[in-house]
C-alpha cells in the first residue's frame, strides 16, 4: 500500500454504511461517526420512528444521505428487503455492521422457553448470518466491502443471566471466522466484542449492577458510547485493509480472562 495520511486512510467518502440496530446504542454511535466520515448511511431497526429521527439529524449535521428503514433481523424476509432497498437506493453498499441484538431477562435456564430461546438465537445469529451472506456475496463479486459484527463478552465470559444470548453472540464470533475465509480477498468480516456499555439497556440495571462492574472491569468503569466508535472505523475504512477473521475487544478488560 502507498503512503497515505490519516485523513485519507479513515474516510469513508464515496461509501454506503448499512448498520442494523442503528437507531440507539452503540448502533446510533457508529452511524454518526460513518456519516461524520462521509459515508450515506442505512438505518435499520425494528422501530422505524427513531430510525427516522436519527436519519433526520444525520442529514442536518453531515449532510450526508441517511436513508431509514423498518427492519426485524430475525426474519429473513425483511433482511431480503433491507439488503434489496439499499441497493436499489445507493446501488451499492461497502460495510455492513451486524449490530442488532436482544437479551431477554429470565429467572432462571430452565424457566427460559422454546420462543424466547429462538428468539435470542435469531436476532443475534440467523439475522446476521443471512444478511451477510446477501450483502458479503455481492459485495465479494463488486467493490469489495467490510463486514462488522458485533458480539459481546458474554460470547467468552457469560453471566448466569447471558446463557442464550451468550451461546449466540459466540455462534457469531464462529460465524465471522468462516466467512471471513469465504468471502475473501475482497470481503473483512470482523467482530467488535463489547463489554458493559453505558447505553440505553444500562438504564435497566440496578445500582448493585453497576458496582459490580465497577469492581471487575479493569478500567473500574462501564464504557460510554462513543467509546465504540475507534474500532468501529479501523474495521470500516481502509485503515483495516490487511485485517480480517478477528475479533477486537472493546471491553475494558473484562474479558480478559476468557482468552
Amino acid at each position: 500500500m502507498k503512503s497515505r495520511n490519516f485523513e485519507e486512510l479513515f474516510s469513508l467518502e464515496g461509501r454506503v454504511a448499512v448498520v442494523t440496530g442503528g437507531s440507539r446504542g452503540l448502533g446510533r454511535e457508529m452511524v454518526l461517526a460513518f456519516a461524520g466520515r462521509g459515508a450515506d448511511v442505512v438505518i435499520a431497526s425494528r422501530k422505524i420512528e427513531a430510525c427516522r429521527e436519527l436519519a433526520q439529524e444525520v442529514t442536518e449535521t453531515t449532510g450526508r444521505r441517511a436513508l431509514p428503514i423498518a427492519c426485524h433481523v430475525g426474519h429473513w424476509a425483511q433482511c431480503e428487503d433491507l439488503y434489496k432497498v439499499t441497493y436499489e437506493e445507493f446501488g451499492r453498499a461497502d460495510v455492513l455492521v451486524n449490530n442488532a441484538g436482544l437479551s431477554p431477562l429470565y429467572e432462571s435456564v430452565d424457566t427460559i422457553t422454546e420462543e424466547l430461546y429462538d428468539k435470542v438465537l435469531a436476532i443475534n445469529l440467523k439475522g446476521p448470518f443471512r444478511l451477510s451472506a446477501l450483502f458479503g456475496t455481492r459485495m465479494a463479486k463488486e467493490q469489495g466491502g467490510s463486514i462488522i459484527n458485533v458480539s459481546s463478552s458474554a460470547a467468552v465470559a457469560p453471566s448466569d443471566r447471558e446463557i442464550t444470548y451468550g451461546a449466540a453472540k459466540a455462534g457469531l464470533n464462529n460465524l465471522t471466522n468462516g466467512l471471513a475465509r469465504v468471502l475473501a480477498p475482497k470481503v473483512r468480516v470482523n467482530t467488535i466484542m463489547p463489554g458493559p456499555f453505558g447505553t440505553d439497556i444500562s438504564k435497566a440495571w440496578s445500582p448493585e449492577i453497576i458496582q459490580m462492574f465497577e469492581r471487575v472491569v479493569p478500567m473500574s468503569r462501564i464504557g460510554k458510547p462513543e467509546e465504540i466508535i475507534g474500532a468501529a472505523l479501523y474495521l470500516a475504512s481502509d485503515a483495516s485493509s490487511f485485517t480480517t477473521g478477528s475479533v477486537i475487544k472493546v471491553d475494558g478488560g473484562a474479558a480478559f480472562a476468557a482468552g
